[in-house]
């Protein structure tokens, strides 16, 4: 069984969560998802559109599994749990957070207690203009520089309406890529 953690930010990508997981679990009966979501990322997709057998873990699920000492800390129970973290999408405010190693919420605590010897695949998601600010070439050379599988964004119309690279990455190259990862690592036949 091939453990996959789906972290997913505030861009409007994530309305592709859905379909990302079902492509996924159509690709091989062997996997298992469990997803992170941010708070802005919930504004995004529909709950009711995601199987039953797939967890959704946001930051009140950090503090309610936690009372007292020896109790399970979440984020470090989820990073043992996952064999490959995909965080897609990936936006300009959570890039920032991972980069700067700041760990505020379930997601970005997650990926800082990332064993780095696991793939943590990302695939960026934003608007043209955020894409091509300087910061945004040394933040994601900075998680390329530890060993972070990059999936590189995609020119297209943006919901805005605004033209450019920025996009997240089609789902088929996603999932194509996720399980080329798992092959390569035999965690899939």
């Amino acid at each position: 069984m091939v453990r996959i953690l789906i972290g997913c930010t505030g861009s409007v990508a994530t309305i592709k969560l859905p379909l990302l997981i079902g492509d996924l679990l159509k690709y091989n009966e062997n996997i298992t998802i469990r997803v992170i979501v941010t708070k802005h990322a919930k504004h995004f997709f529909n709950v009711k559109k995601i199987g039953q057998d797939v967890d959704i873990f946001n930051d009140e699920d950090e503090w309610l599994a936690w009372s007292n000492r020896g109790d399970p800390v979440l984020h470090i129970e989820l990073g043992k749990w996952a064999d490959l973290f995909l965080i897609a999408p990936l936006d300009a405010n959570t890039l920032a957070k991972i980069s700067n190693g700041i760990c505020d919420n379930l997601l970005t605590s997650t990926i800082r207690a990332w064993e780095m010897t696991k793939p943590l695949i990302f695939c960026p998601a934003m608007n043209t203009k955020m894409y091509q600010h300087p910061l945004t070439l040394v933040q994601i050379s900075l998680l390329k520089s530890w060993g972070y599988l990059e999936i590189p964004v995609i020119e297209k119309v943006l919901v805005c309406g605004d033209k450019g690279l920025g996009a997240m990455a089609d789902v088929s190259t996603i999932v194509s890529f996720v399980i080329n990862c798992c092959k390569n690592r035999a965690l899939l036949v």
